[in-house]
């Protein structure tokens, strides 16, 4: 299949109706976005050929700006690529998925985290190209930032849900400083003595009047977290993070969701907006929080952040809709600074007009006009996610294509150039199905992507949603797709025979569009393909002697009847108590697998369990979900010892 291909495809028959706005679903089912086919084709274009994908996934440049390192997902490699040459010149062999890089001051070693149950910091020698040591980390490391003082090393453990402090010259873990939800990136502010840590998703009940992600603000040779920032509500999918050269200001993107209305239109961001929020370092407090979208295009998933060393320019990766923003900071701060805090006279600014005041700028989609320029990538790069600037140049790692994106980030700049690391592969029926799974460009404007509602590779954003499947005014949480196909019907309600219809449902419902066969089935397979993640409560891979406890508990109580051990679902709805006023009267929901539950909080239907402690007590109305009037407080930990193990 040639990427061409892929472009035509997600257009083919696709015409954008000449109104600006769109209200109902009947409108929405034959219209698709066709931004693909905008890209500018490239010169470097490869023929197909075989070979495992690499998936760049995050870059970094040499000291001396004339080579960029790549690290590579899929293959377990970092490779260097000269600049002026465009040609991978040395490949660095890892242990595990390189999932994050940092270069010494000097410019002698390169550190590599390597992400897996139990991860590994790689240290290389630049000069020889050798591995010359290992430092242990936790549960999938990434992200990691060298401190100014050369010897300390800081690294996000996402699915511990905290950040290492390594001792680069003891070769050796120091701490662990806990921090909110999936830390997925960092970086440091106030001259290096504090770390601000994006945590990719919101804490708590999804049910609640405000949920939201927030940035933690870690002292880190005190070891501990002295305050956390609060983005505005509906924030989720913090996937980028990046102080200023000057230290003044961080940056961080994220999805800004509006979930607390029906999903019965996607134009405007009534769904999903995608969003920047600046942070002012030395208050450590939020600034504001800027939309990336224009009012008609759709700028979704906003993933990598890279500034230019004079602080002039801020560039922004957009993995849905691949392209980048290229935005004139000063101006920005200008014009953010210029609105006044409060206005006398008539009533504040509806969502979608232009900011007279602060507060409104989250709602204000032509805030950027004027200030920034979007480029869209080669034609042949799809999925840019980490980014780099050298100069007026900014390097882009694309996902999907195994291409870096060179652009001038000038106004003047010249068209974007695709320059490949490794012969073209054709891509299989899976790779496929996940790059349309994460792609924008299929949906109407280029709002969304499935992924915008299930990151993390086809998980959940933490938030309940009121989709059409199953009327309006009754909002349901976001389930992962872990096990989809495998674990029919699909929705809570099971008003889906399975996640093949739900897949085609969604195409049409939440990114109004028109799904082809080859599309569904693409996607099917991707869903197929998802393997689970190890739990970081097990104990070296095993069960915990508190989770062997509860495992028999846990066919005492009875919950083997129901989460019957395997798939741990019976495939039957079931009332367990939690039906509220917002369902009908005779709903029942179907019970979920309970594998990688620890990573699927909150949880119910409606979201209304932060823990799966509360769905055993506080949520369990009249025993429905088991009777655990006779447990003991161990007895109880000791179970959700077992089912957080799963």
């Amino acid at each position: 299949m040639q990427w061409s291909r892929v472009s035509s495809e997600g257009a083919r028959g696709i015409t954008t109706p000449a109104v600006g706005r769109l209200r109902l679903l009947a409108l929405a089912a034959g219209l698709a976005g066709a931004s693909l086919a905008l890209a500018p084709v490239c010169a470097s274009a490869r023929e197909p050929g075989q070979g495992t994908p690499l998936s760049p996934t995050a870059i970094a440049a040499a000291n001396d700006g004339q080579s960029l390192f790549v690290a590579c997902a899929s293959a377990n490699r970092v490779l260097r690529l000269d600049i002026q040459s465009r040609a991978v010149i040395e490949t660095f062999e890892t242990p595990a998925t390189p999932s994050g890089l940092a270069i010494s001051q000097d410019g002698s070693e390169m550190f590599v985290t390597c992400a897996a149950p139990e991860s590994r910091v790689c240290t290389f020698d630049l000069a020889t190209g050798k591995m010359i040591g290992q430092i242990r980390a936790g549960h999938t490391a990434m992200a990691p930032v060298l401190c100014p003082d050369n010897r300390t090393l800081l690294v996000c453990n996402r699915f511990n849900n905290d950040v290492s402090v390594i001792d680069l010259q003891a070769r050796r873990e120091r701490r662990r400083v806990a921090v909110r939800r999936e830390p997925v990136a960092a970086a440091l502010a106030e001259g290096g003595t504090v770390l601000l840590v994006a945590n990719l998703l919101p804490t708590g009940r999804a049910d609640t009047g405000t949920v939201a992600a927030v940035v933690s603000v870690v002292d880190w040779s005190a070891r501990r977290v002295v305050k956390e920032l609060s983005l505005p509500d509906g924030s989720t999918s913090l996937n980028g993070i990046q102080s200023s050269p000057d230290g003044k200001y961080a940056l961080v993107t994220h999805t800004l969701s509006r979930y607390h209305l029906p999903a019965i239109q996607i134009d405007r961001g009534w769904i999903n907006a995608n969003a920047l929020t600046i942070i002012d370092v030395g208050k450590l407090e939020v600034l504001n929080t800027v939309l990336l979208d224009d009012g008609e295009s759709g700028a979704a998933n906003p993933w990598g952040i890279a500034w230019s060393a004079d602080n002039q320019t801020v560039v922004i990766t957009h993995a849905g809709t691949h392209e980048i923003s290229v935005i004139s900071f000063p101006a920005l701060l200008t014009k953010l600074l210029g609105l006044p805090t409060a206005l006398s006279g008539p009533p504040p600014a509806q969502y979608g007009t232009a900011a007279r005041v602060r507060a409104d700028v989250p709602n204000d989609l032509s805030f950027l006009a004027g200030l920034r320029k979007r480029v869209k990538l080669c034609a042949p790069d799809r999925g840019p996610r980490a980014a780099v600037m050298i100069g007026n140049r900014v390097y882009v790692a694309n996902y999907f294509s195994d291409t870096v994106t060179a652009v001038d980030a000038t106004p003047e700049g010249s068209a974007p150039q695709s320059i490949p690391l490794g012969p073209r592969h054709e891509l299989d029926l899976v790779h496929r199905g996940e790059l349309l799974f994460h792609d924008a460009s299929i949906c109407y404007q280029g709002w969304q992507s499935c992924a915008t509602c299930h990151p993390g590779n086809a998980r959940k954003d933490g938030l309940t949603w009121d989709l059409t499947n199953d009327g309006v005014g009754n909002p349901k949480n976001t389930k992962s797709l872990l096990l989809a196909p495998q674990t029919p019907p699909s929705m809570s309600l099971g008003v889906r025979a399975d996640a093949s219809a739900a897949v085609r449902a969604g195409i049409e419902h939440i990114l109004f569009a028109r799904p082809s066969e080859g599309m569904v089935r693409a996607i099917d397979e991707y869903l197929k393909s998802l393997k689970p993640v190890p739990s970081p409560h097990l104990a070296r891979g095993r069960l915990s002697k508190a989770a062997k406890r509860g495992e028999k508990l846990f066919s005492k109580v009875g919950c083997a009847g129901c989460h019957v051990p395997g798939l741990f679902t019976d495939f039957h709805p079931h009332d367990v108590g939690t039906r509220g006023v917002q369902d009908g009267p005779a709903d029942e929901f179907y019970t979920p697998t309970l594998i990688e539950v620890w990573r699927t909080a909150p949880y119910l239907h409606d979201g209304s369990a932060a823990t799966v402690q509360d769905v055993l007590t506080t949520r369990n109305r009249n025993g429905l979900h088991g009777d655990l009037s006779g447990f003991s407080g161990t007895e109880l930990d000791d179970l959700c010892a077992y089912v957080l193990s799963l």
